[in-house]
């Protein structure tokens, strides 16, 4: 786990799910995470939980309402069951433990990256690759566009599958409030149809903005698909900044790469 992860020991565990979930943990079935300390659990009581743990923060408890609101409406996401809480010094929720599926449905899609514990603020270059996330961010605060609730991280770690159909999307900590637009070029930029562990080309994402629209049953307007190839490029961008400040080679966005997603954004 990322050193960033909360510690999190079993007695101060077994105390707070006595009090928030009535009852205590009788076997733990996995501890993970990055920016989160992820624990499955199989309760006294029987149930199978999944507790999270991470730095207190007021946007928390909007992520699990819309998670809430989410699963109530029959969307594949766990149930939230608890929280959030205070846990030591940070904060806790509780949800339903979904076990199963596949990173990748039957066709095979996506990508992951995991995060460095560092201040990319803090990092200079790649010269070309600050450069590609300020155009894309300059791209994004143009003009003013409705704004929609929705996930913003459509990495594989988040999704399994069961053959095509989509078994649950974790990780509500990433909800976020944008542009329609913005949260689809986020999810194409990010979702490969090669392997989880390589990212989309600028074929596949195009694809994706297709079928998108198909699905939605009406295309973006120029000025939303142009929106929607800028939020990519800051996404990428940001995750190559991290690779970069790891000491890893990027492997996120290519400087060919970002000069043809900066075109289809409209930005020469």
């Amino acid at each position: 786990m990322s050193p960033r992860v909360p510690a999190v020991d079993a007695a101060s565990l077994a105390a707070w799910c006595t009090d928030h979930l009535g009852s205590a943990p009788a076997a733990e079935l996995f501890r993970s995470g990055y920016l989160s300390a992820v624990i499955g659990l199989r309760l006294a009581d029987k149930r199978e939980v999944v507790v999270k743990v991470r730095p207190t923060s007021p946007r928390i408890s909007a992520c699990v309402e819309v998670q809430r609101r989410l699963f109530e409406s029959g969307y594949p996401c766990p149930e939230p069951l608890s929280g959030p809480a205070p846990f030591g010094n940070g904060v806790a929720t509780t949800e339903a433990y979904v076990p199963g599926g596949d990173v990748l449905p039957g066709a095979e899609h996506a990508a992951q990256l995991e995060d460095a514990d560092v201040d990319l603020n803090v990092v200079d270059g790649p010269e070309w690759v600050d450069r590609a996330a300020g155009r894309a961010r300059d791209r994004l605060r143009a003009g003013v566009c409705e704004v929609v609730i929705g996930h913003c991280d459509w990495l594989a770690g988040n999704l399994r599958w069961k053959g095509d159909e989509l078994l649950v999307v974790h990780d509500w900590d990433s909800a976020v409030a944008d542009s329609e637009a913005v949260l689809v070029g986020f999810a194409a930029a990010l979702y490969s149809t090669v392997s989880p562990d390589e990212p989309a080309t600028v074929e596949e994402t195009g694809r994706f903005l297709d079928a998108y629209c198909d699905a939605r049953g009406r295309a973006f307007s120029a000025d939303e698909l142009q929106r929607s190839w800028a939020a990519g490029v800051w996404t990428r961008a940001y995750d190559a900044k991290y690779q970069h400040a790891a000491g890893l080679a990027i492997a996120s966005l290519s400087e060919t790469g970002a000069r043809e997603r900066l075109r289809r954004a409209g930005i020469d």
